[in-house]
């Protein structure tokens, strides 16, 4: 069952918000006049205690995870090398608008996906379940992808051979320095494995993601592309990684996804 985090702190703050206003606009003067002379009505009901002391609280994290900033854990490896498995990265709730929770209105428009950017979303398939990919192709674009090579409308996107990965043989897995952006990234791919050749035409309003582990990514390439009403906003940052069966990767802590 899919726990919708969002709604509910919409829904404490709701609740404890009434309770705290009820209780001041009807209960709390009827008990200060009570407590005229009788210090013993004076104290307020506990459940008012906790609505007051929680409600700020809650809409600060609504608020915070909202339009700010959420965290968010790596749980496969289609983004390898750029994210490990274990990994928890900040995401960017306000580069590209912001949104109401819950029903995800969109109040202000900040901007847009670019090439590269590396991205949450919710998947367009489950939306209650959220994926990271890569954007590699704007609304209008044509991409194609054939021999582990990219290209965007008819050009190939510089790729170049960094190496190995890891331990594996170079005809195994090689890594590949790719150039979407200024910044380019690294991708994994495995020149043994067949490729079967695609070419897309990204519809307007969504956009076309791929993730950097080329073969072992379900992504467009499955199952069509993403709505903009389904991003979710830009990965910015590991703030920790947590390899699991071994513990914290502290040399991971502060890295910046690009």
């Amino acid at each position: 069952m899919h726990f919708d985090f969002a709604a509910a702190l919409v829904l404490g703050a709701l609740i404890t918000g009434v309770i705290w206003a009820v209780d001041a606009a009807f209960f709390a003067p009827r008990r200060r006049e009570a407590a005229v002379g009788d210090l013993a009505h004076a104290s307020d009901p506990v459940i008012v205690d906790y609505a007051r002391s929680f409600f700020p609280l809650i809409v600060i994290v609504l608020v915070l995870r909202s339009f700010v900033g959420e965290p968010f854990r790596i749980p496969s490896g289609s983004m390898l090398p750029t994210l490990l498995v274990g990994d928890f990265i900040l995401v960017n709730k306000f580069a590209y608008g912001l949104r109401l929770p819950v029903v995800d209105t969109k109040i202000l428009d900040l901007g847009a996906p670019q090439r590269g950017d590396v991205v949450v979303f919710r998947y367009p398939q489950d939306p209650s379940v959220d994926f990271i990919k890569r954007v590699v192709g704007l609304p209008g674009d044509r991409v194609s992808y054939r021999d582990k090579q990219l290209f965007i409308n008819g050009e190939a996107v510089p790729q170049a051979f960094t190496g190995p990965y890891g331990a594996y043989p170079v005809h195994a897995i090689q890594v590949r320095t790719e150039t979407l952006s200024h910044d380019g990234h690294q991708v994994l791919v495995m020149p043994g494995r067949e490729t079967e050749a695609l070419e897309f035409s990204v519809p307007e309003g969504e956009y076309f993601v791929m993730g950097d582990n080329r073969d072992n990514s379900n992504d467009s390439r499955e199952w069509g592309t993403v709505p903009e009403r389904n991003l979710v906003g830009r990965a910015v940052v590991v703030w920790m990684s947590w390899v699991p069966g071994e513990g914290p990767l502290w040399s991971r802590l502060g890295t910046v996804i690009h």
